[in-house]
């Protein structure tokens, strides 16, 4: 009985395409430990300089930065997988936007009404949210830069079949009749 495909080798199938998956992942993980590191830091400066406000303004700065800027590749992640893998699909983009719409209103709100609290030191949240956000750019771009995702697709040859001699070399011409 014959198929009406035959099976295909592992070689012969369409590579899977390439995203950013390992960049956004490695750019949350970095993220994390950055807005940690931030947290501590900035809530013992802002102890040192304001007391319990300081200490709590620079805590919430360093939490609001870290969810709103992991949002974003979180967002990108699960854009990415609802669409299919295509980046040029209108979910993609619209998910991408509608979740990037969303957070800038509510990071507003949240600045509005918290910077001011009298139990929150507003100078040093927003001190703190602007060194986050630094940090984390920064970051991004060494999570790019480390996460070694390929930005060609070349198709290489199979090492199973023979390799034939290419044109124009002596070995052509001497097996020409």
């Amino acid at each position: 009985m014959t198929h009406p495909h035959p099976p295909t080798s592992s070689a012969q199938r369409s590579p899977r395409p390439i995203g950013a998956r390992p960049m956004l992942v490695l750019a949350l993980k970095y993220g994390a430990i950055f807005a940690l590191a931030v947290a501590v830091v900035a809530g013992l400066i802002g102890l040192a300089v304001s007391g319990v406000p300081g200490l709590l303004g620079g805590l919430l700065g360093a939490v609001v930065a870290a969810v709103y800027l992991g949002l974003t590749a979180v967002t990108m992640l699960v854009a990415y997988r609802l669409a299919g893998g295509d980046l040029t699909s209108p979910i993609y983009f619209g998910t991408v936007m509608g979740a990037w719409l969303l957070k800038v209103i509510v990071f507003v709100v949240v600045v509005l009404l918290v910077g001011s609290q009298k139990w929150v030191d507003g100078r040093v949240m927003f001190f703190t949210i602007i060194v986050a956000v630094l940090g984390s750019l920064i970051l991004d771009c060494v999570a790019y830069v480390r996460a070694r995702v390929p930005y060609v697709d070349v198709e290489l040859p199979s090492a199973a079949g023979p390799s034939a001699p290419s044109a124009g070399t002596d070995d052509d011409a001497d097996a020409r009749p």
